[in-house]
């Protein structure tokens, strides 16, 4: 993998990106949360590195720590550093970003298919009360359906 975008792999060892990641700045610290930007040595692409602790209130208590790292373009470098461009998550996180999981290994994930997920979701719930609603009031002649389903069409 090197000299290779991290973006051309699905799962990616800690501990490459540990050595070929340098922090070119520190950001913002708090006892919970980190935020940094991070350089890639090798290809030259810049992160936003975002880390936090959180403490398993069920089970054991113990505290892990979490990281995640969102890829930036050049303007949005200078524009964290020099224009107050918010980086901060979730709110500036809003395409695909590197976060750890399980084995040492981060993993790309896109939460533009969880919002996709929840406008599917609510969209079922939709469908579940005009049917229902369809249902009790017993008429579910062929105009009713054809009805039903212009009402579902608008709402796409």
């Amino acid at each position: 993998m090197s000299a290779e975008s991290f973006s051309a792999h699905g799962k990616i060892s800690g501990d490459l990106l540990q050595e070929r990641l340098e922090t070119v700045k520190d950001l913002k610290q708090s006892e919970l949360e980190m935020y940094a930007l991070s350089k890639d040595k090798e290809t030259g692409e810049h992160y936003v590195h975002y880390a936090y602790k959180h403490r398993q209130i069920s089970g054991t208590g113990e505290e892990e720590q979490f990281h995640q790292l969102l890829p930036v373009e050049s303007d949005d470098v200078l524009g964290i550093l020099f224009s107050d461009q918010p980086y901060e998550y979730p709110d500036a996180w809003n395409r695909p970003f590197l976060r750890n999981g399980p084995e040492g290994f981060y993993i790309w994930f896109d939460p533009a298919y969880a919002e996709d997920t929840d406008v599917d979701e609510h969209f079922a719930r939709e469908v579940r009360e005009r049917l229902l609603k369809m249902k009790q009031a017993g008429k579910v002649d062929e105009e009713a359906v054809r009805k039903l389903f212009r009402e579902l069409d608008d709402l796409k």
